[in-house]
């Protein structure tokens, strides 16, 4: 499925599920999910991860709703719960299976994203593990000076902030070297096709959201 057209479809899914208070339909959405991620063979401790992490945050919220909430309590307190586990592997359904580059050249493409945004958007994302290792030779630095560098140090960060501005003027230059030239027509090596498949899913995708919503009477 094209990237662009997947992450327009959960935006809508995330919208819609924000305003409704039915616990089935969350529930329905979190197995859809599920499904998904096996059949994307999703490792199994991944899916263990996605289940364990959300836990806190959302035991608060059905603690707090049930304890301290008006109207029916125990309705509210399971759909915030289960509104959050929704929210997660709805968005797993994304993050697990949708290649960075394609989804950039997607909305470049076909959704005429300002090129300078989106080659800056994947430059600083090929960059984190660069700065990882830029962080950790700073705080190797440090120690060799005798000067510690905790997690929360000002100076840790002020150095890898200085770092990656240089970074950014050199990979300016590069790319022009190479001949991007900003709001000039371009040509494009990597084609990410927009189908009528692609609009068949997300409009029957959408129209399934309604009929869960509004028309089956579940809760």
């Amino acid at each position: 499925m094209n990237p662009s057209m997947k992450l327009l479809l959960l935006l809508i899914i995330a919208l819609e599920i924000s305003f409704t208070t039915i616990v089935s339909l969350n529930v329905a959405l979190i197995i859809l999910a599920l499904i998904y991620l096996l059949g994307h063979r999703t490792r199994l401790r991944t899916l263990g991860w996605l289940l364990l992490i959300p836990l806190l945050p959302a035991i608060g919220l059905w603690s707090t709703q049930y304890i301290n909430g008006s109207g029916d309590k125990t309705l509210m307190a399971w759909v915030l719960f289960t509104r959050i586990y929704a929210f997660v592997f709805t968005g797993a359904t994304f993050t697990l299976t949708t290649d960075v580059l394609q989804l950039t050249d997607s909305l470049e493409q076909n959704w005429h994203l300002p090129a300078k945004f989106a080659y800056g958007v994947l430059a600083a994302y090929n960059l984190v593990p660069r700065i990882q290792h830029e962080v950790q030779v700073i705080r190797a630095a440090g120690l060799m000076r005798g000067q510690v560098l905790s997690f929360w140090s000002p100076q840790l960060y002020f150095k890898a902030i200085l770092v990656s501005i240089n970074w950014s003027q050199n990979l300016a230059r590069a790319m022009r070297s190479h001949g991007f030239v900003e709001d000039a027509p371009r040509t494009h090596y990597r084609q990410i096709p927009l189908t009528k498949l692609d609009w068949t899913i997300v409009i029957s995708g959408v129209l399934l959201l309604q009929v869960g919503a509004f028309v089956i009477p579940w809760r």
